[in-house]
């Protein structure tokens, strides 16, 4: 099968990077786990923001971090992991996940999560609900105690209920910004990508000390969405994926475009069936989501443990931790 990807390959003058000192091989056979998280990607620049407001997005990202990483360090299992640290993020208003989501264009909210297990590929995902403070959750008992791999919207929310999933009313998800977004993409007829100025979903993917991965990812959507619109977030391929054989990925940016492009499958492809690193995986079929016009940003996670990112936008909120003592977050591009 080698050459079936080869529509990928990375150009002579390369993607531009967007990670330093990726995690080594030989940093894993030391350290034994790795785990990277994402808070979005998009116009995130120095100038944008006071330093109060840099150094809260820090905090919040190290706190998801750390999260995940204790998990791991103990011990824990790959997928405890990503839920750790992404229900940290679901919960901080910062971020377009759980208690932080956008504003559909009738003022409501509409989340979506999903999650992958890399051991046996199975899957789990939810789209649509209105009432579940923590969609990740569910995605995972979907995944777990369902025959199915995608629930959405009521029936979501039934098989909620009957798991005994936290369960809030929807004015929990209500937060001030983001109205005040709605209601000025409203007014002066802008699109989701004039106000979001970035992509708000969180994600995350790990590889625990026994050799498994997994990978999770959560959103709100985008601001001003209709029609029951769903992104990339919850669907296995796009927007997640995992798989031990090649990589772990999490992705967020304009899900149409990761969508078409089966941007968490096919990097994991590049890197099962054309032998890429994570690195030239990722930069390859990001490089392919902006031909195609699109923008945003992945995490990955390869078997060998190197942790990297790559993004076509100004910034990415993103940190990654391992074993071997890396620790670091980060949200510009130049870092």
């Amino acid at each position: 099968m080698r050459g079936f990807f080869t529509r990928f390959a990375i150009a002579a003058s390369g993607f531009a990077l967007a990670v330093s000192h990726p995690v080594s091989a030989q940093d894993h056979a030391q350290a034994g786990w790795s785990l990277a998280i994402h808070g979005g990607a998009g116009t995130i620049a120095r100038d944008s923001m006071t330093p109060e407001e840099d150094a809260a997005h820090r905090a919040a990202l190290q706190a998801a971090l750390d999260a995940g990483a204790k998990v791991l360090a103990e011990g824990g299992s790959a997928l405890d992991a990503i839920e750790a640290a992404i229900l940290i993020m679901e919960d901080e208003p910062r971020f377009n996940a759980g208690k932080g989501a956008v504003y559909t264009w009738d003022a409501t909210h509409e989340l979506d999560a999903s999650i992958m297990d890399g051991r046996t590929r199975d899957a789990g995902a939810v789209a649509g609900v209105t009432t579940v403070r923590n969609p990740i959750l569910l995605a995972r008992k979907v995944m777990t105690d369902s025959p199915h791999v995608m629930l959405s919207g009521k029936g979501a929310e039934t098989f909620a209920a009957e798991q005994g999933i936290e369960l809030v009313p929807p004015s929990y998800f209500d937060t001030e910004f983001r109205l005040k977004a709605l209601e000025r993409m409203k007014a002066k007829q802008l699109s989701a990508l004039d106000v979001d100025v970035k992509f708000g979903t969180v994600g995350a993917v790990a590889l625990d000390k026994h050799g498994n991965m997994a990978a999770g990812t959560s959103t709100g959507g985008m601001t001003g969405k209709r029609w029951g619109r769903v992104g990339d977030a919850p669907i296995i391929g796009a927007g997640t994926y995992a798989d031990d054989r090649a990589c772990a990925v999490s992705a967020t940016g304009w899900g149409e475009f990761f969508i078409r492009v089966g941007v968490a499958r096919s990097i994991c492809a590049l890197m099962e069936y054309e032998d890429q690193s994570a690195q030239a995986a990722s930069d390859a079929v990001m490089d392919d989501v902006k031909a195609l016009g699109g923008d945003g940003g992945v995490i990955v996670v390869s078997p060998s443990g190197e942790a990297v990112f790559s993004f076509n936008t100004a910034g990415m909120y993103r940190g990654r931790a391992t074993s071997a003592g890396i620790n670091e977050v980060a949200i510009y591009g130049d870092e």
